[in-house]
């Protein structure tokens, strides 16, 4: 997956939102006023944060050491850095985004 394919799957997501708050490196995903995920245009290999569910996220983790980390300037038990490096499949990286949306969706709209 590249950056132009995430930012493609996210814009795909009913009501989804693409802003650029931190400044023009870093894309920030939202639904509902509420970021789901946040990508690094600088980064290389790619890599964006998602939110997790924290039991989930230390399974994801240990499974992927190199690939799933405590997220980068984030609450580190609800979110995650997927570096994307050919270690974690693209079906598992739309999963991931999908789970995020989906946590977030949850919330009240604003």
């Amino acid at each position: 997956m590249n950056i132009e394919a995430l930012r493609e799957y996210c814009l795909a997501k009913p009501d989804s939102e693409e802003t650029l708050p931190f400044g023009p490196d870093t894309l920030v995903f939202k639904i509902n006023s509420k970021v789901f995920l946040l990508a690094s245009l600088d980064a290389q290999p790619l890599q964006f944060n998602v939110k997790c569910d924290p039991d989930l996220a230390i399974e994801l983790r240990e499974e992927y050491p190199t690939a799933v980390l405590p997220g980068y300037h984030m609450n580190k038990k609800h979110w995650n850095t997927i570096i994307v490096d050919g270690t974690i499949s693209n079906k598992q990286i739309c999963r991931f985004i999908d789970d995020s949306y989906q946590l977030v969706s949850k919330g009240k709209k604003k």
